[in-house]
């Protein structure tokens, strides 16, 4: 089944982070480093941070829509991570379900502190794509059809965005996702399905043909 842009495309053209080596990490071997990082060695927070930074900082970006600010959060989340490692307790769940609610709180006091509702309220122009011409440049049209799928993820309540950037950009299977965002796996299936009902329709107000985005995805 054909799609006119994979998913990952939204993260490779419209969230750039800085160069960093990933470190795939596995639950037990989180585990050593969270054990490791609580008595003082760097070098394994290092390793946590590789392994998650890139996930702050898009759950961030997604709530921020500003590039230079989400950087400067998913810093102050793993500030606050590394002071705070000692009192971390694993508790059955991944390392991120905990840095997400760091990350969920710092959003909380910025919106508290600049009196602002969150890109959810500013987003008021949708891009406007018509079908590929002959000879239009494809990078260009991925690249605003990238922009678009951005822009009506943005408009989804906060779980639905979670769910659908951790189920289909960092693609978590369902029971990863559950652990991260605390739920039972029945509840991330029917999150998933309200999600992306309620984003092809937005895709659909923009002008798209949402079966062409969310063809192969359930």
């Amino acid at each position: 089944m054909r799609n006119l842009i994979h998913w990952n495309a939204v993260i490779f053209y419209i969230s750039p982070i800085p160069p960093i080596k990933e470190v795939d990490v596995n639950r037990v071997e989180e585990q050593r480093l969270v054990k490791l990082a609580q008595n003082g060695h760097t070098d394994a927070f290092a390793q946590l941070y590789r392994a998650n930074v890139q996930l702050v900082f898009r759950y961030l970006y997604y709530r921020l829509n500003d590039v230079q600010l989400a950087e400067d959060f998913t810093a102050d989340v793993f500030t606050r991570a590394f002071k705070d490692m000692k009192s971390y307790q694993d508790m059955g769940k991944p390392l991120m379900a905990w840095l997400y609610r760091i990350a969920h709180a710092r959003l909380v006091d910025y919106y508290r502190q600049s009196g602002r509702r969150g890109i959810d309220g500013e987003l008021d122009e949708a891009i406007q794509v018509q079908s590929s011409p002959e000879g239009a440049d494809a990078n260009l049209l991925r690249k605003q059809m990238a922009q678009a799928l951005h822009q009506a993820i943005a408009q989804l309540i906060p779980s639905q965005q979670q769910v659908v950037l951790l189920r289909f950009i960092e693609e978590k299977n369902l029971e990863e996702t559950a652990l991260i965002m605390d739920k039972k796996a029945n509840a991330i299936k029917a999150l998933q399905h309200r999600a992306l009902k309620t984003l092809g329709q937005i895709l659909k107000q923009m002008g798209f043909d949402s079966d062409e985005f969310l063809a192969g995805l359930s």
